[in-house]
């Protein structure tokens, strides 16, 4: 049976194959075809512009598809296997690559075409999506085409025979906003550090901006935020990245925020539906959320009816039967006797399916026993429990019994869980019960027709409640409540037991830290003026240190958990600090505090936002945010009485960080005109540490405990008090409009400025350190950091991380964050330095970069690579000869040299020539006396405290030789400058001849030219038969014997010294400028040149 194949003579097969079913394409210069036999018909298999590429093609025929037609019995079956095998490597590859553009497959694979042959980036640049746009330069609009990808904002015009290219880093980006100029109402503006970039004419403005800003955020957090880059995975597989998973991410980092869920939580559908609510007796419309561990649902009018179900508290998920009145509805029910109707689901059968297999999932991992005999009338109704060996966890009581006897020594208990909140110990009555008791009626009405337990309807009616503050009896367990802390409680039986088991008594710098504040927690309070609150919070603190590592323990933790302590039991206090610090206040608590400052960004623009003649009198905004950093930190606990901040911490804990920008911006309105008024700083802090010492809570039923900030009042008449419930429910009439998805937003553009703040810092620390070590003006050293820190990043997007190569590091020390592998620094080295020898670069690159490695890490700091090249610029004669000295001693140069196998590791010249050289017009000159001098001088002259160079032994000198006469090449003065050097090579050769002869005598340097003098001079005699050239033929000159033949650095230094070429060669001015320009414009293309060459052998560093 016989299959004709048909080419005329198969890059990546699949990329040629899409080709094959694109209508528009043009037909490719060579193609392999499929005929049967027989037939007329001439079937595409591939494609390919170039004969090698159709080449690649029919050799992954032959591999993978030809030998497996044998099993065939006929003609037509061999067709169609291999049609199919075609269609489907097409679908593959479709599916993969362009499953965002699903819609359109073919004009995005023209698109990427396109992009690929104008900007000819390496293929691991993965372009994202494309657009049709305008770029505005001053007044003048460019149409174009906008390329989105995974690193890049690439835009590409040709308008009147000119063509235009950009390329924006994402990580250059330093602002991405939207914005209107004189001619168009809405554009899109891209500021870089240098330039502002504006971009209109977009069909869908909304999508294009809502996808820059997802590709922006995702590269920076990806490159510069390390601290918390492994908590998503969705960034670790850039290559991986689609217009659909940004969108697909950014609705779920709004679901996360919107119900404070686990940022592992991953949202699997959104559905439209209307839920049934009972306490208004009708259907409220919004949308289902499903996920890994939750139901959830929010109204389509904001604040209306939130409800959140997690699958562990769910009993059953049931179909109704689908009526006019009710369609398509599913029944919720949970174990607490509430059931939740849904209606108007599309497509019902297949999300009741996907619920159900998660729901037995859940369940299988989190068994839950339910206790039925009690009633679920009270708050104190135990909803679910879960036993472990230690303690027993109920929902409501939540009693926590210990196994210990109540006899054990006060240093044993004071290991174990408190088994109450230390406010049920150290309460003391007082006489303001009755406004609690009210609170708590109304409380309990509300549960009646709202639900009691996580899966209560949350409305615009329980928000008015927690604004006039929880009471004192139900805090804690509201609090639980409100984060879903309760769920992580009931999940993990025994966890905190055995967290506080293991790392009881070990010491290390995080408990150190946590010892050291102790006690500064609320030292006011009578629970922490004893052992028995110190020890639990100790516990509470060396526990979550231990579970979290990456955030250990921060400043601010310690006040936030004494008051969680207060109000729950020592476990569940845990288990809140969980929420707050890996939920609800996400980045605040770690090493740079990145989440708290996103925030402060965030804060500032509200101000200007809301208060707008407030923000135009102070001019510098970032003065009331570091005023403001902790009521955020601590939830106003550190600057506020304590009575008074509980009832703020309640607000946050039902609405999130909502909470805390609307009731700073109440208290900034409140102190508008005083702080309009002010004179600096200083006075604005007094005016509002102030009136925050004199908020108080009229309704506490515990006596006022002193403020931290008692000693900024200096009141000599009384200052005027402020009620804590006026003041929160002001900031909810007045700020409160601002809606979660606003606020992510928000964050998200804030937090692109942050990190580029800390960028610009570690840039200024790292360039005032190295500044006044050199000699290079500060501009170009600037402009040296940036290409040193792009080339860091242009190997983190297109190459596989090696072993070597780190990724930045925010956590280091500011000089220690970027740092170079030899690859990288030779890409460094070829660009700027001006010791530039053809071929040979690469190889003096890699010396130089062994020379820098002094801790042998195989990584260069900026401050290594910089001062290196201050020396090739800006260094004396004798500072560059000592460095290219040490280049060609070990460690630069090593025994497996790449250079090794050079012809010019033989004797350079014969010994045996004289120390003259026959001059063009017939002079001579005798360099011996010269050379005497020389010698003598810088041995009196040579720092005594300096440590001594190794002497050179042959072969390394003959490298050094290699070196000088490459560096010579194109220079206007080459012919002299071989002539010159060729005189001076011979001079050294005799000298260390000399020197290897005298050796067993005890000869000193100084007696080396001396008995050179026994060589007669002969004038007609010339190094080198034609000047200026090197010897082809090595064995021309006889071996010489290695022995102990050296040189040392003042023999070399000396001899260059009698040739004024090479002095003015060594000491001419050399301006980086030029080579910085060049650098600029060609760092890109050198990077990608070598990416597409990967084949080709790499820069080896093994011997490192």
């Amino acid at each position: 049976m016989e299959v004709a194949w048909v080419t005329k003579s198969s890059c990546r097969l699949v990329g040629a194959l899409d080709a094959v079913l694109d209508s528009n394409a043009r037909i490719a210069p060579f193609r392999i075809l499929l005929q049967v036999p027989g037939s007329q018909v001439y079937s595409p298999i591939a494609c390919g512009a170039t004969l090698e590429e159709i080449n690649q093609h029919w050799d992954w025929l032959e591999q993978n598809l030809l030998h497996t037609l044998s099993v065939f019995d006929n003609k037509d079956d061999i067709a169609s296997f291999v049609k199919g095998k075609v269609k489907a490597l097409i679908a593959e590859e479709t599916s993969s690559r362009l499953a965002e553009q699903e819609e359109e497959p073919e004009k995005f694979r023209e698109a990427l075409v396109k992009f690929e042959a104008r900007f000819n980036f390496p293929e691991a640049e993965k372009l994202v999506t494309y657009y049709s746009c305008c770029c505005w330069k001053g007044r003048v609009p460019r149409q174009g085409w906008l390329y989105l990808s995974i690193n890049h904002l690439c835009f590409y015009s040709f308008f009147l025979g000119k063509e235009l290219k950009l390329v924006i880093p994402w990580v250059d980006i330093q602002k991405l906003e939207r914005t209107s100029n004189v001619f168009l109402t809405d554009t899109i503006r891209i500021t870089t550090q240098s330039k502002e970039r504006d971009f209109s004419m977009f069909l869908n403005l909304d999508e294009v901006f809502k996808i820059m800003e997802q590709l922006a955020d995702v590269t920076l957090r990806r490159l510069l935020d390390n601290e918390v880059f492994d908590l998503d995975p969705d960034l670790q597989e850039p290559s991986q990245i689609t217009k659909r998973d940004l969108e697909a991410r950014a609705q779920n980092e709004f679901f996360r925020a919107f119900f404070r869920l686990p940022r592992k939580e991953k949202l699997h559908a959104v559905v439209g539906c209307s839920l049934w609510t009972p306490f208004s007796r009708c259907h409220t419309v919004g949308r289902m959320f499903t996920s890994d561990s939750y139901i959830c649902f929010a109204s389509k009018e904001d604040g209306c009816c939130n409800v959140v179900l997690p699958l562990r508290e769910v009993v059953s998920i049931e179909k109704m039967e689908d009526t006019s009145l009710l369609p398509n509805p599913i029944i919720v029910s949970i174990r607490s006797k509430m059931a939740f109707q849904f209606i108007e689901l599309k497509d019902r059968e297949t999300l009741v399916e996907s619920l159900l297999v998660r729901l037995k999932q859940v369940h299988a991992n989190h068994p839950v026993h339910y206790d039925t005999s009690t009633s679920d009338h009270d708050m104190t109704s135990p909803v679910f429990y879960s036993a472990s060996a230690c303690s027993e966890h109920r929902f409501g009581g939540l009693a926590v019994e210990s196994s210990q006897s109540q006899q054990e020594s006060e240093k044993e208990r004071s290991s174990l869980p408190q088994p109450e909140s230390l406010t049920a110990i150290f309460q003391s009555p007082d006489s303001r019960l009755s406004q609690e008791q009210i609170k708590i009626s109304l409380w309990n009405d509300h549960f009646v027709e709202y639900g009691r337990t996580v899966c209560m309807f949350r409305t615009e009616k329980i928000r008015k409640l927690v604004a006039m503050g929880i009471p004192e009896s139900l805090r804690g367990r509201l609090w639980l409540l409100f984060s879903d802390a309760v769920t992580d409680l009931a999940s993990h039986p025994g966890y905190y037991g055995n967290l506080v088991e293991q790392s009881l008594g070990r010491c290390c710098l995080v408990t150190e830290e946590i010892e050291r504040d102790l006690h500064r927690s609320l030292p006011e309070h009578p629970a922490f003026q004893n052992e028995t609150g110190i020890a639990a919070l100790r516990r509470v603190l060396t526990a979550y240190a231990y579970r979290n590592p990456k955030i250990g323990y921060c400043q601010s933790m310690n006040i936030l958990t004494s008051v969680l302590l207060l109000y729950a039991k020592e476990e569940e206090a845990f288990w809140l600090l969980v929420a707050v610090c890996e939920r609800m206040l996400p980045d605040y608590f770690n090493h740079r505090v990145i989440g708290a400052q996103v925030d402060q960004s965030v804060f500032e623009e509200l101000i200007k936002e809301h208060l707008p003649e407030l923000a135009e009198h102070m001019n510098d905004l970032s003065a009331l945010a570091s005023i403001s950093l902790s009521w955020f930190l601590t939830l106003f606990l550190s600057i506020m009485p304590l009575e008074s901040a509980v009832n703020v911490v309640d607000c946050f804990f039902y609405d999130g960080i909502k909470a805390i920008f609307q009731l700073g911006l109440a208290v900034l309105e409140a102190n508008a005109e005083e702080l309009c008024s002010s004179k600096d700083d200083g006075q604005a802090l007094m005016i509002l540490s102030r009136f925050l010492d004199h908020i108080k809570n009229e309704d506490s039923p515990r006596p006022p405990i002193g403020s931290h900030h008692a000693f900024f009042s200096d009141d000599q008449e009384p200052y005027p008090v402020t009620d804590i419930a006026d003041l929160i429910r002001d900031s909810y009439e007045k700020f409160g409009d601002q809606s979660v998805e606003q606020i992510e937003h928000l964050r998200c553009k804030h937090r692109i400025r942050v990190l580029q703040g800390h960028e610009d810092t570690t840039k200024q620390n790292v360039l005032r350190v190295v500044i006044p070590e050199v000699s290079i003006l500060p501009e170009d050293l600037e402009e040296l950091y940036n290409l040193f820190k792009r080339e860091h990043m242009m190997s983190c997007y297109w190459e596989q991380p090696r072993p070597v190569a780190s990724r930045h590091d925010p956590s280091r020390p500011y000089a220690e964050q970027y740092r170079v592998d030899g690859r990288q620094f030779a890409h460094l080295f070829q660009l700027v330095s001006p010791w530039t020898c053809g071929s040979h670069t690469e190889i003096l690159a890699e010396r130089t970069f062994r020379l820098l490695d002094d801790n042998m890490d195989q990584l260069l700091e900026f401050k290594a690579f910089v001062t290196c090249l201050d020396i090739m610029y800006n260094g004396e004669m004798n500072e560059k000869i000592k460095l290219l000295y040490r280049l060609h001693i070990p460690p630069a140069l090593t025994e497996n040299d790449r250079d090794s196998q050079s012809p010019l590791k033989n004797p350079l010249l014969s010994t045996s020539r004289p120390l003259v050289l026959g001059k063009p017009n017939g002079d001579s000159i005798d360099y011996q006396k010269q050379l005497k001098q020389m010698i003598k001088d810088l041995a009196k002259e040579k720092d005594k405290t300096e440590k001594e160079l190794p002497k050179m032994s042959q072969r390394e000198f003959i490298q050094f030789c290699k070196t000088l006469y490459s560096m010579f090449h194109e220079d206007p003065e080459e012919n002299d400058l071989y002539q010159a050097i060729a005189t001076v090579t011979t001079l050294l050769l005799q000298i260390g001849e000399v020197g290897q002869r005298s050796s067993s005598s005890g000869s000193c340097s100084q007696e080396y030219v001396e008995e050179l003098q026994a060589s007669a001079p002969s004038p007609e005699d010339s190094v080198f038969a034609e000047t200026g050239k090197l010897p082809q033929d090595s064995q021309a000159f006889p071996e010489a014997t290695e022995g102990d033949w050296t040189v040392s650095l003042e023999h070399i230094l000396a001899s260059l010294l009698t040739e004024q070429s090479l002095v003015n060669f060594f000491e001419k001015p050399l301006d980086i400028k030029p080579k910085l320009e060049n650098a600029k414009i060609n760092q890109y293309s050198l990077k990608t040149f070598e990416t597409s060459h990967q084949s080709q052998p790499e820069l080896k560093l093994s011997n490192l």
